[in-house]
């Protein structure tokens, strides 16, 4: 299974370019089978404080990093593995027998 994170929309302040909101999307893949998650990360940006990186010199992997802070990295990608193995193994199907 290989899992793909992406940002999807980022929200932020417009005096300073301080991120406030990352929208941030988990697929994970196995063959024909696949799962995503979707979810946000709320963030209080300080311009002044070091380290601070402004909106136009933000990377995708800087904010995946950053989402990874608030987000269980292995959590995520192993609820994935279960939903995408449910999907494989299936417990109940649905049909008629005529």
């Amino acid at each position: 299974m290989s899992a793909t994170w992406t940002i999807a929309q980022l929200e932020r302040n417009t005096a300073d370019g301080g991120v406030t909101v990352a929208h941030w999307r988990c697929t994970a893949v196995d063959g024909d089978h696949s799962a995503s998650s979707y979810g946000t990360c709320s963030f209080t940006p300080d311009a002044s404080a070091a380290g601070f990186v402004p909106y136009e010199n933000l990377t995708e992997e800087q904010v995946i990093v950053w989402v990874w802070g608030q987000v269980d990295k292995l959590q995520t990608e192993a609820a994935l593995t279960a939903k995408i193995d449910a999907e494989k193994n299936p417990t109940t199907t649905t049909g008629t027998p005529w």
